[in-house]
C-alpha cells in the first residue's frame, strides 16, 4: 500500500509540474505573438512612411538570389554604386547561371515608373539581360545540334 501511495504522489507532482510548464509554454508564446503584432504594426508604419523600402526589400532578395555577397549588396543599395563583376550569375527564371565578364550593376529607378526600382546589367534591365542569353544560348545549341556530321569511314 505505501508504494502504491508513493507511486500515486508522484503522479500527481508530475502532472503538476506538467501543467506549470505548460501554463509558462502559454505565457511565452502569448508574449511572442504580441511582439511579433507590435513588429508588423512597425513595418507597416515603415512601408507608409518609406515607400521605397518595400522596393529595396525587393532588390535586395533579388541581388542575394543572382548571387552576390553582403558587401555587393550593400553597395548597390545603401551607397548607391555600381559595381563591377566576373563570373556566374543565377537567374531563377531560367534555372541556370550565365557568365559575367566585366559587367556593370546598378540599381536604378524603373523608366516607366518611379515608385519601382530596376538592377541593370551594362544599363540593361536584369530580365531583359537574362532573356538575351538564354535566346543566344538556345540558338548555340540549336546550330550546334543541326550541324552535319562528319563520317569518318570505317576503322579496322
Amino acid at each position: 500500500p505505501r508504494g502504491r501511495r508513493q507511486r500515486q504522489m508522484c503522479i500527481r507532482d508530475s502532472d503538476k509540474q506538467i501543467r506549470n510548464l505548460q501554463g509558462i509554454h502559454n505565457q511565452e508564446l502569448e508574449a511572442k505573438d504580441r511582439e511579433i503584432s507590435r513588429l508588423n504594426t512597425l513595418l507597416e508604419k515603415a512601408f507608409k512612411w518609406f515607400p521605397m523600402l518595400r522596393e529595396m526589400l525587393r532588390m535586395e532578395q533579388l541581388c542575394a538570389v543572382i548571387g552576390f555577397t553582403k558587401d555587393m549588396i550593400d553597395c548597390l543599395l545603401t551607397k548607391k554604386e555600381a559595381i563591377r563583376c566576373n563570373g556566374k550569375i543565377y537567374s531563377e527564371e531560367h534555372r541556370r547561371r550565365f557568365e559575367i565578364k566585366n559587367d556593370i550593376f546598378k540599381v536604378e529607378k524603373n523608366p516607366t515608373d518611379n515608385r519601382k526600382l530596376i538592377l541593370t546589367i551594362n544599363k540593361q534591365p536584369i530580365g531583359e539581360w537574362f532573356k538575351e542569353q538564354w535566346e543566344k544560348l538556345r540558338h548555340g545549341l540549336r546550330q550546334s545540334a543541326e550541324e552535319p556530321r562528319k563520317s569518318r569511314g570505317f576503322r579496322m
